[in-house]
């Protein structure tokens, strides 16, 4: 949100009259907070995603209906003409993921949501690992999600925009590799969700069910990795702990456990 009620107010702390994009975005902006437009992101993705193909779709169905060949001819491969409906199967169908039925069954869900798991704690071990170890990565990048030495629910998503982006990936890989029901996708992404906030919470309650899931971190074993910061070579685990006893990064941490 600007700290600006008016726009006099906004162009006497710039000490000039505001441009007219800058007026424009004021009349957007003054009133909304800065969360309200981070939520315009996914619009305007859309918007644009929906809107740009669109003009070139339309610019081809309309001189092929009127045999405009000045337009045809820029055409790089005019002998292949798609109907509309091929056209817009791609938009509707852009990630793989079907909605029509049969649902999966349970046995489905828990089979592909495994495999999204394994893949998602693999590459994001590597990922975090590297930027710890890379002083750049860390100084620069991940720096930002260690703001928070003892991380509450709302830090699992704060962090700088290149590792939204980066660690963003093996979330979405799985899927990729193995598209289902958006069902299933839409829990994948929930459990991603509740783990990151219950991981990031600050408490390790003796009753939380994911104690009894093998290999699983939680918050306890995240925790200590935020305590430790930007030194931390250790717990580098994103929902299963397998990677970090393979690779040997959990020692100091099971030896603190062991013996204090």
């Amino acid at each position: 949100m600007l700290p600006y009620k008016t726009i006099d107010e906004a162009s006497a702390a710039l000490g000039r009259p505001l441009t007219a994009l800058e007026t424009l975005w004021f009349n957007y902006s003054a009133t909304k907070s800065d969360y309200f437009i981070y939520c315009h992101n996914i619009l305007f993705l859309f918007l644009l995603f929906t809107c740009a193909p669109a003009l070139y779709v339309l610019l081809e169905h309309l001189s092929s209906l009127a045999n405009n060949n000045k337009i045809q001819k820029y055409k790089i491969q005019p002998k292949v003409k798609l109907s509309l409906s091929e056209k817009f199967r791609c938009y509707r169908d852009m990630i793989g993921i079907r909605t029509s039925l049969p649902l999966p069954s349970l046995g489905e869900i828990a089979a592909q949501l495994l495999v999204y798991f394994m893949i998602e704690d693999y590459t994001n071990y590597w990922m975090h690992r590297f930027l710890h170890c890379n002083k750049w990565g860390y100084e620069k990048i991940h720096r930002v999600h260690h703001e928070y030495t003892a991380p509450i629910g709302y830090a699992a998503p704060y962090a700088h925009w290149a590792e939204v982006l980066l660690l963003g990936i093996p979330s979405f890989l799985g899927p990729a590799v193995a598209p289902g029901h958006m069902i299933t996708f839409w829990l994948w992404i929930a459990l991603r969700q509740f783990e990151a906030i219950e991981t990031h919470s600050g408490y390790d309650f003796p009753w939380t069910p994911t104690k009894w899931i093998p290999f699983y971190g939680g918050a306890e074993y995240h925790d200590y990795h935020h305590y430790v910061g930007g030194q931390s070579q250790s717990n580098f685990a994103s929902v299963f702990t397998y990677c970090d006893y393979i690779y040997g990064t959990d020692k100091v941490f099971l030896h603190l456990v062991l013996f204090f």
